[in-house]
């Protein structure tokens, strides 16, 4: 699997727009969406194994709510699974979960980000719930990775862009607003 410091790979990929245009229909509802799509911002990738399943339409909608939290840091959120365009959009148009979801849904229907990144889950051939914060230079600054039947937390991932954001030191639990770990200032007390 890639890592932190690794450049996020080349991709282009067709997606499902989010909200409205998102459902209505083909023809109308997909785009591309590619590594210079969205330049100069952030960039939070999370792959889910496959669509009409149980596990993923919790994490979808989680990090949906969050969307506008990602935007406000300069962030644009994309959702991935191995499924093509039309099954993201009949699954958008079937699930009230994520009917109106307000993020792009990629499909790496011949899995090349997928195997690219090293998140093919080896039994299943199913991407394992990855996600990756990239930074506007395309360098992987965070990546984490569950198996198949256990969840994930949105509101760490947008506490770990926090974090990486302020460019400082931020020590365990650190939550935006609060102080980071000034070097000096430990030094000074021992």
């Amino acid at each position: 699997m890639l890592t932190v410091g690794d450049k996020f790979p080349a991709f282009n990929l067709s997606a499902v727009k989010p909200g409205a245009e998102g459902i209505e229909g083909p023809g109308k509802s997909f785009t591309d969406i590619s590594n210079a799509s969205d330049p100069g911002k952030w960039k939070v990738v999370f792959f889910w194994p496959m669509d009409f399943t149980f596990i993923c339409p919790t994490e979808i909608a989680a990090f949906g709510k969050l969307a506008g939290e990602f935007a406000d840091r300069d962030a644009v959120l994309y959702g991935a699974s191995i499924d093509s365009a039309f099954v993201h959009l009949n699954w958008r148009v079937h699930n009230a979960d994520i009917h109106d979801l307000a993020i792009p849904m990629l499909a790496d229907n011949r899995r090349e980000l997928s195997q690219a990144l090293g998140i093919l889950d080896k039994q299943a051939g199913v991407a394992l719930r990855a996600t990756f914060i990239v930074d506007p230079d395309g360098t992987i600054q965070w990546a984490a990775a569950n198996g198949l039947n256990v969840g994930r937390n949105p509101q760490e991932v947008l506490r770990v862009l926090d974090a990486l954001q302020t460019d400082e030191l931020c020590p365990c639990n650190w939550e935006k607003g609060k102080e980071t770990l000034k070097p000096q200032a430990l030094f000074e007390h021992a």
